[in-house]
Formats: C-alpha cells, sequence, structure tokens
C-alpha cells in the first residue's frame, strides 16, 4: 500500500509520517519513506539517518533536462520498479527502513516545482511493492501536488489536521480532490490536540465534513523537545497513540498486521 501523508504547512506531516514507518517497521513491515517535499529538509534525521540520500531528480540529470531523460535507460524508465533496483546513495537503508527523496529547492530563482511533482507520480506509479511492503510518502504542505496529478499514482491519503479552522479547511480541500479523482482509502489524523474536549471537537467538525477519523495524537512534550535537534522519541505518548492509528488504517485497507 502507498499511503499519501497530506496537510496544512506545520501540521506535522513528517512527524505522523515518521511515527507510522516506525510503527509498520515494528509489526513486521518493509518501510519506504519517500520524501516529496521538496522544502522540508530534515525528515532523514527524523527517520535516524545521518545524511539525506541523493535526490532520484539527479537521476534524471536535474530539473533542467527531466522531460529529455525520463524515458531514457535508467531505473525510472522501468516499467515497474522496486526498491532494491534503485541504486546505492539514492536508497537509504538501515534494519528495515528505506528512504528516498525527490528532489529539493536549493537555491533561489530555482523556478517551480513542478518537475518534481511529474518526478513524484511518475516514480510512484511504477513503484512495485510486495504484500509485506508499505510506502509512506511526505507530501508538501497544502494541496498544489494534487494539481500535479501525483495522488493518481497512490492508494489511500491520510490527511493531518490540526486543531485551528484553517487546518481542518484545507483538510476538507484534501478530501475532496482525493475523492474526486476516485481514491476511496481517504482518512484523518488529528495531531497536537491539547485535550479530550477539544479532540471531540474537533473529530466532531471533520466527521460532520464527511472526513472519516483514523485516530488521534495529542500535544506530545517529548516530541517537541526531541524536534530541537531533529528527531523522534521512541518512548512516549505519540508512539503509543500511533499504534491505534495504525490499527485503524490496517484494518480499512484490508492489510494484514504481520506481527
Amino acid at each position: 500500500m502507498k499511503i499519501s501523508v497530506c496537510g496544512k504547512g506545520g501540521s506535522g506531516k513528517s512527524t505522523v509520517a515518521t511515527l507510522l514507518a516506525d510503527e509498520a517497521l515494528k509489526r513486521g513491515y518493509r518501510v519506504l519513506v519517500v520524501d516529496s517535499d521538496e522544502s522540508n529538509l530534515g525528515l532523514f534525521r527524523m527517520l535516524g539517518f545521518d545524511h539525506p540520500p541523493v535526490p532520484l531528480m539527479e537521476l534524471v540529470g536535474g530539473k533542467k533536462v527531466l522531460r529529455q531523460k525520463i524515458g531514457q535507460p535508467n531505473i525510472l524508465s522501468e516499467t515497474n520498479i522496486q526498491a532494491a533496483q534503485i541504486p546505492k546513495g539514492y536508497l537509504l537503508q538501515k534494519d528495515g527502513l528505506r528512504m528516498v527523496a525527490i528532489g529539493k529547492i536549493l537555491q533561489s530563482l530555482e523556478g517551480c516545482a513542478c518537475p518534481m511533482g511529474v518526478l513524484s507520480r511518475e516514480f510512484l506509479k511504477k513503484l512495485d511493492l510486495a504484500e509485506d511492503e508499505l510506502a509512506i510518502v511526505d507530501m508538501e504542505a497544502g494541496i498544489e501536488h494534487f494539481g500535479r496529478g501525483v495522488e493518481t499514482s497512490i492508494d489511500s491519503v491520510l490527511i493531518v489536521v490540526e486543531p485551528p479552522l484553517e487546518s481542518v479547511n484545507v483538510g476538507q480541500k484534501i478530501h475532496d480532490l482525493a475523492s474526486g479523482i476516485g481514491i476511496k482509502k481517504v482518512w484523518a489524523i488529528m495531531n497536537k490536540v491539547p485535550s479530550e474536549e477539544i479532540a471531540t471537537r474537533l473529530k466532531a467538525e471533520l466527521e460532520k465534513r464527511l472526513i472519516e477519523v483514523v485516530g488521534c495524537i495529542y500535544f506530545d512534550a517529548d516530541i517537541f523537545a526531541s524536534s530541537i535537534k531533529g528527531g523522534i522519541p521512541s518512548k512516549g505518548v505519540a508512539v503509543q497513540e500511533i499504534k491505534e492509528v495504525m490499527n485503524s488504517i490496517l484494518s480499512k485497507a484490508g492489510m494484514p498486521t504481520l506481527i
């Protein structure tokens, strides 16, 4: 299953993606995390790697020559792509966890990120997963990736929603766009929620908008303390809460638990 993790900027997409990846590993899955956010530079640290992977964009010679080279002989021109085929350096590996990155905006006047969206869409479309593999895709903030068609290459959408109304409104738009292209597995996870009262109100608001909620992660001071160093704690409230979220996702998707 390919899970797209979406939401408003600052909602905690990378944190949720990391927590999900760690929990999936504990359940016996092989996990590939795809960094499809061209502006967030710290996901590799959150996943426990000491350096980022070489962007897949470099396999096709960079943004300027993407259109000319994407069909030429290389891993990205294959009909189906398995993680084991990705060249060393472009794929980071550790204890069953693997990571690739599509590309990053590194300097001013570099141009739009549209070519990265094209590459994300094509890579995810060709990515061939075994039954015991999960791909967790950390998307860029907002909804522009829907305009580039990236979600046409994934199986499910997980929307990360914070209590502020603007985050709920962005979540609503993501839900509508995903449903509009025929994705059936669209869920929301509530994140950074300060109290049970607010969790109840937020869930009611989402359900009123016909957005199915698969779980809640309450405000976790350990997460914020770890974020100063760019990491995620191995224990704590959020680590326990993500278990129920994963239970719900696997059950609704008809995926085996594997443990």
